[in-house]
């Protein structure tokens, strides 16, 4: 059974400490099973400037199972994140703030030798310019906030055959995010 007053001491001290680390986890509804995490790119990294949104499943066994996690904001192909202490190397000392801050440095160095997707690794390794300027176009393309207002918003989403209304909403819903709002939309 999870421990949902562990959760929401946790919740607490991530929000705490959010003006000093940048990472941010709230439940996605009531439900404290399944929850968001948010951490800003690494500096000195591709992903510097960028806002990482990833998604928290709690299993039933929390905190003596380690949280499933994956990238909602696209970083590569895959949102899967390949990473020991949300496997094997878990450890109930372990919190949501740690395991997040570990994603963090994960995308400040990648371990292209255990990598979960084999392609992304292969081009780190191989042709490392060329990785850089992917990972800095794919932050600058889902990770930054647009710089365009609200109704320019509104409109873009208009001009692309959405109803007025349901852009609008859905962009409230998302905090403004237009790749989000936009997604929200298509999947219905």
């Amino acid at each position: 059974m999870i421990d949902f007053a562990r959760v929401q001491k946790e919740l607490q001290e991530c929000s705490r400490d959010m003006e000093s680390s940048g990472i941010k986890v709230a439940p996605k509804s009531d439900n404290l099973a399944r929850l968001t995490g948010t951490i800003p790119g690494p500096i000195s990294s591709p992903y510097e400037g960028g806002t990482f949104q990833i998604d928290i499943t709690l299993p039933d066994g929390y905190p003596f199972e380690p949280p499933k996690m994956q990238f909602a904001t696209k970083v590569c192909q895959s949102g899967a994140i390949c990473l020991d202490i949300l496997k094997d190397q878990w450890s109930p000392a372990l919190t949501l703030k740690t395991a997040l801050l570990s994603v963090q440095a994960l995308l400040s160095a990648p371990e292209p030798d255990d990598p979960q997707d084999a392609v992304v690794a292969q081009q780190y390794l191989r042709d490392h310019q060329t990785f850089v300027g992917t990972a800095r176009y794919w932050t600058e393309t889902f990770a930054k906030t647009s710089s365009l207002g609200v109704e320019e918003k509104v409109q873009k989403l208009v001009e692309m055959g959405f109803p007025e209304a349901l852009a609008r909403s859905a962009l409230e819903s998302v905090g403004g995010d237009e790749n989000s709002a936009l997604e929200k939309l298509c999947s219905g």
